[in-house]
């Protein structure tokens, strides 16, 4: 049975009686900055320009390998300059709106962030954690909303509100570090527990959340520049990986200026069938999004493409589509995740019957592709692939932050 913690209006930080920010805290966040923003904010609170860079690697530290959420615990500052950054500058989460947890032992946030803006007065986003045998996976968002409107998935229902910042993007990370109890040192992090370096709980981010990352381009680059910091949380750049429906254009983009592993939302072998599912094939189809993973920068054996493709029952898991899945791939190093449809109400499409999915598994293994078939997870609490959506309000796409 899936457990529900409401958190309503409880701030995800491991002082839980600390305030989280809110519209009427003035002070600048520091999650998410770079270096060279964090050290212009400390040069603009009047940190001297030879303390600046000392300065940053000790507040850089607090946040992303102690996970510090105030101040006050920020021990390798003086006391004086604790109280002045605390005046000015804010290390808190967004808020904890719920948390549930499947029987799988699944974890699912729900997230409200911090909006001035009347049209969207509350905004919320979903992250999950999937624990596995050898791993443990968190599933983070770009946006809150998608624009792509994937007839299969729960979040294309519901309209774009929102570019998550850099800062909202990492702070995922950070609460399930923080819920996890998976910092070094810490009221909430646990004795029997080592230190972040050793036996992670968290071993891979995947951007497969609510939205397209390639349409949050900067906001994802400079995300994923900060989880891969070695001075920092540390997340090699092998594991983490970026799923997008296909914006051919900033594909190379991703090898070059992200590093990360890629993902393609790939889910039909022509162009009719996947225009209906994945309705961004009408402006690059399947011969440019495929012209774009074969010059992948750095695609190889080791460094393989992960194709993922959701058997929706009748409608693309023939075993014709399998052969011809085969031969659209060739030349490609991949991966294929076969990922069994997971329902949410009022769904268009059903799962595929579990031999057909067998049947499909095994004309790709005898080409020579891994082809496992993801074990759903989450289903009792909506976390499953392809199943997030937040209750946002809708608004304007000129308003939408970027």
């Amino acid at each position: 049975m899936a457990t529900v913690l409401d958190r309503t209006d409880q701030p995800a930080t491991r002082a839980r009686d600390a305030v989280s920010p809110s519209p009427a805290d003035t002070r600048l966040s520091l999650i998410g900055l770079n270096r060279e923003e964090l050290a212009a904010a400390l040069h603009d609170a009047g940190v001297r320009e030879k303390q600046i860079r000392m300065r940053v690697g000790q507040v850089w530290n607090a946040i992303y390998h102690r996970g510090h959420t105030s101040f006050d615990d920020v021990t390798t500052l003086a006391k004086d300059c604790r109280a002045d950054f605390a005046k000015r500058f804010s290390l808190e989460r967004p808020k904890i709106v719920t948390e549930q947890v499947s029987s799988d032992g699944t974890r699912k946030w729900l997230i409200r962030l911090p909006s001035n803006n009347p049209r969207a007065p509350s905004l919320e986003v979903e992250a999950v954690y999937i624990p596995e045998a050898n791993r443990g996976t968190l599933c983070i968002s770009s946006q809150v909303g998608c624009t792509l409107n994937c007839t299969f998935c729960h979040t294309g229902t519901q309209k774009l509100v929102h570019n998550l910042t850099s800062g909202e993007i990492i702070a995922q990370i950070l609460i399930a570090r923080d819920t996890l109890g998976e910092w070094p040192i810490g009221p909430s992090a646990s004795k029997s527990r080592p230190a972040p370096q050793e036996n992670r709980l968290i071993t891979n981010i995947v951007l497969m959340g609510m939205g397209e990352p390639l349409y949050n381009f900067d906001n994802v680059k400079q995300a994923m520049a900060i989880a891969s910091d070695g001075d920092g949380l540390s997340v090699s750049k092998r594991r983490i990986t970026l799923s997008t429906s296909g914006v051919v254009p900033e594909i190379a983009r991703v090898g070059d200026e992200i590093g990360v592993m890629l993902a393609i939302s790939l889910h039909a072998v022509n162009n009719p069938t996947r225009d209906l599912l994945v309705p961004i094939n009408k402006k690059y189809p399947l011969e440019e999004l495929l012209d774009a993973c074969r010059n992948f920068p750095g695609v190889s054996n080791a460094r393989r493409i992960t194709f993922e493709y959701v058997m929706l029952k009748g409608v693309n898991d023939s075993l014709k589509d399998a052969k011809d899945l085969v031969r659209l791939l060739k030349g490609i190093p991949a991966k294929i995740n076969l990922i069994p449809f997971n329902a949410w109400p009022g769904a268009p499409y059903e799962c595929s019957d579990w031999e057909q999915i067998e049947k499909f598994a095994e004309i790709i293994n005898r080409a020579g592709y891994a082809s496992p078939i993801r074990t759903p997870r989450g289903r009792d609490i909506m976390a499953a692939c392809g199943q997030l959506k937040s209750a946002s309000e809708k608004i304007r796409a000129s308003q939408v932050a970027s």
